[in-house]
């Protein structure tokens, strides 16, 4: 039959197969070739986030970010912290001639580097950090808050080791102290930086504003020049119980016995773990501070 005769009688052959109203392209669900002919987006499932790093990697992290910034950027200052630390010696040359006096003024000295960019810089940095928003850069990472602080606090601690060492090993040959048991600083260096560290974080970042925490940290530094490169028998009885507040006391302390011809060792290793624990302590409220200052 011609197709004209067909479309007299009424009846039309389609030849395109037609397909069940149910049926759907491959892949797509009934809903949504609904949702794309009606110009409206698809559901689907939220995706899964990722899993909150643990402590050690991320502390590992931001131990090296950090580590890589201070060595470009306070290099300079370092060099002036450990002049400065050595020009206090020679000045203190002409009015120490030997004795407790000396092991005090060169103990004092070289923990006043550890001071001066563990304590004063960090400060500096943290109170930097929150008033240009950089918080927020860390508060959208997934790190505990404890890594970005200990990380910090770490890196900077790591940076006085030369400054620390070359005064030490300088104030020694200056005064004529043996220098058989400079090993300490191995101890010394690390605990006295976790306690100064966290203090100086701490006071960056409870600060509220940018310029008190400058002067803070540099507050902070001037109390462990005056209380801990002076002499603790010259200082009177109210100021020597501030000293004993100040966590690099301990630091100084522990320096400072280590150069006697027979240290007690006992003493010593109760002064580090005055000094630990200080810095424990220190870090866990820098810790509660970036926590607090975070969220504002």
């Amino acid at each position: 039959m011609r197709v004209g005769d067909e479309r007299e009688h009424g009846q039309v052959t389609s030849i395109v197969p037609t397909e069940s109203a149910k049926t759907t392209p491959k892949g797509r669900t009934p809903g949504a070739s609904a949702a794309v002919r009606h110009g409206r987006p698809a559901r689907t499932a939220p995706a899964a986030l990722a899993p909150r790093a643990g402590l050690l990697p991320s502390l590992a992290a931001v131990y090296r970010a950090q580590l890589s910034r201070a060595r470009v950027a306070r290099i300079p200052l370092l060099f002036v912290a450990t002049f400065q630390s050595v020009g206090i010696m020679v000045l203190m040359r002409g009015v120490v001639d030997g004795g407790s006096e000396a092991r005090a003024v060169v103990a004092g000295s070289s923990v006043l580097v550890v001071a001066f960019v563990a304590l004063n810089l960090l400060a500096q940095y943290f109170g930097q950090l929150r008033a240009g928003g950089g918080l927020d850069h860390y508060a959208t990472l997934p790190v505990p808050p404890a890594a970005v602080v200990l990380g910090a606090a770490g890196a900077y601690a790591s940076f006085t080791v030369p400054g620390t060492i070359v005064t030490a090993v300088a104030g020694s040959a200056l005064f004529g102290l043996p220098m058989t048991h400079l090993w300490v600083l191995v101890a010394v260096i690390p605990l006295s930086g976790a306690a100064l560290s966290g203090l100086g974080a701490a006071l960056g970042l409870l600060a509220p504003r940018q310029e008190l925490a400058t002067l803070l940290g540099q507050l902070g530094m001037s109390a462990a020049l005056l209380l801990g490169v002076l002499p603790a028998e010259r200082l009177p009885g109210l100021v020597g119980w501030a000293r004993d507040l100040l966590p690099s006391t301990y630091g100084v302390e522990a320096l400072s016995r280590s150069f006697d011809a027979h240290p007690d060792w006992a003493v010593v290793a109760l002064d580090l773990a005055v000094c630990a624990a200080v810095g424990v302590l220190s870090l866990a409220v820098a810790t509660w501070a970036y926590r607090r200052a975070a969220v504002r």
